[in-house]
């Protein structure tokens, strides 16, 4: 969920138009969470502290999914990592960057990657056909977009991911298939650009893209009551 807050939409074919539509997914799908809404909701009105807590900040003693999900994604937008090495290079810094990582920011340009990963997230903001100089070979059924929208034109558009803190997100594509940084370079170079890197202009890609790395959210445990007999449990939950 790192910088999701920057992306056009969520997930790889865009499914979830904002945060707080993709936040009542995972609730719902029985290979995550297996749960639903109404569940969800009666667990967490049976919690005094969480019937205390949305009140103030909803107004109202009714809980739903609509403030479950935008509460939700209220948290999911302060996941952000600011203030990586290219931003102070950015910002000034020129002592922020090495010689060669500023060299694979050059090749970066010159290669073409950024008609693709461009603005604050460096990506993120539109989608791409996978395999555009030539096809994507993978056993993963994804069809991107066009599992969205039925527009055959859109088959195989996914989302072009933010390469922010990419350092730290493998592995890479929709499919997981690349296990490192190289690797999606190389293939990304070869599908979508005709290029083929050398193993110097792979490095200094990889050294540049690892600038990327922003400071880390640092998450505090939400304090509640601990569970004891005498906390309140729903009815189960009946079709």
């Amino acid at each position: 969920m790192l910088n999701s807050r920057l992306n056009l939409a969520q997930f790889w074919d865009g499914r979830a138009a904002d945060l707080k539509e993709q936040a009542g997914g995972p609730i719902a799908n029985p290979g995550e969470m297996a749960s639903n809404h109404t569940l969800a909701v009666e667990v967490l009105a049976s919690i005094p502290q969480y019937v205390q807590e949305f009140k103030q900040v909803f107004g109202t003693d009714k809980l739903t999914i609509d403030e479950v999900t935008m509460a939700i994604a209220e948290f999911e937008k302060t996941l952000v990592t600011p203030n990586s090495r290219f931003d102070q290079w950015l910002y000034g810094d020129s002592q922020a960057i090495t010689s060669e990582e500023l060299a694979g920011y050059e090749l970066f340009k010159t290669s073409g990657c950024v008609a693709c990963h461009n603005g604050t997230a460096v990506g993120g903001a539109s989608f791409q056909k996978m395999g555009v100089v030539e096809p994507y070979q993978t056993e993963n059924p994804a069809t991107g977009r066009f599992g969205v929208t039925g527009n055959e034109a859109e088959r195989l558009f996914f989302k072009v991911p933010t390469l922010r803190n990419v350092e730290l997100t493998y592995p890479y594509f929709h499919d997981g298939a690349a296990n490192t940084l190289a690797d999606a370079v190389n293939t990304m170079g070869r599908i979508q650009l005709g290029k083929k890197f050398t193993p110097e202009e792979n490095t200094k890609i990889v050294a540049f893209l690892k600038t990327l790395t922003g400071e880390q959210p640092r998450l505090e445990l939400p304090i509640l009551p601990p569970s004891s007999d005498n906390t309140p449990r729903p009815e189960p939950f009946k079709k």
